[in-house]
């Protein structure tokens, strides 16, 4: 029961937190930190360069494009970069565009794997890897479409984490294990690759209400780690009724066609 009030209060009474997000900004700044997307960080320590005091912002579209603009809108205003990952569903080109446009990185938040699973009603991790050719292609058609019509390559992805994913135990990032896929794309990076991720001193995650982050606070980790990287979902940030209530939908339709 605490579990689902808990649920209740984040989705739809949960008062917004932007301007905890733009103190973090202001706060990151006046402590030295540099506020770099994923691409621009990647290919500073890739270049054997030394980054110094650095804060990656990692946004992770999976809904919400509305509080997804209110933290672009500060992170214009205070000249900071961030890397924002759009989801098929979630896919705003003209605000890709603004992104970029404005220093920032605007790329894919990929899961062919677990649509694939989903919609083959595929339940067993074996089955899913066996399939792995055809869910390449399927990725590189995504890709090659959303990179078309936005009008610039894609240099990093990052991997979206499914419900789908947890029950079979295998991760949308597996598919991008395939040099040769990376290579056919041009992709440079996935946010979740070992080379990226070793030249972190912290990797810190929202969390939905009440734990907010995961594991510690970006304002406690300021001035005591160098290099951190923070993830951020938009939805952890403000209530928004309409989207919640439509992502609470869909993901029961799912899991029920999944199972039938």
């Amino acid at each position: 029961m605490k579990k689902l009030l808990n649920r209740l209060y984040a989705d739809y009474l949960m008062p917004s937190r932007m301007a905890e997000y733009e103190a973090l900004l202001v706060k990151a700044a006046q402590a030295g930190y540099r506020q770099l997307s994923v691409r621009s960080f990647y290919r500073e320590v890739h270049a054997a360069e030394d980054p110094g005091k650095v804060l990656v912002h990692r946004h992770d579209i999976d809904s919400d494009l509305r509080t997804a603009r209110k933290m672009f809108d500060l992170e214009v205003k205070h000249g900071v970069q961030a890397s924002y990952y759009f989801r098929l569903s979630t896919l705003d080109y003209g605000f890709m565009r603004e992104i970029e446009a404005a220093g920032g990185e605007a790329s894919y938040h990929y899961e062919e794997v677990a649509t694939y699973a989903k919609r083959h009603r595929l339940r067993c991790g074996d089955s899913v890897r066996e399939r792995f050719p055809e869910i390449r292609e399927m990725f590189v058609r995504n890709f090659t479409r959303i990179r078309e019509q936005l009008g610039m390559q894609m240099a990093t992805v990052a991997s979206h984490g499914d419900f789908a994913n947890r029950r079979l135990k295998v991760i949308n990032h597996e598919l991008l294990c395939d040099e040769q896929l990376r290579r056919r794309c041009g992709i440079e990076c996935e946010s979740y690759d070992t080379e990226l991720l070793r030249h972190f001193d912290l990797y810190i995650s929202d969390r939905p209400y009440p734990v907010y982050y995961y594991p510690i606070s970006p304002f406690a980790a300021l001035g005591q780690h160098e290099r951190i990287c923070f993830l951020t979902h938009p939805v952890q940030w403000e209530t928004n009724w309409l989207e919640s209530t439509r992502c609470n939908l869909q993901r029961l339709a799912e899991e029920v066609a999944w199972h039938r």
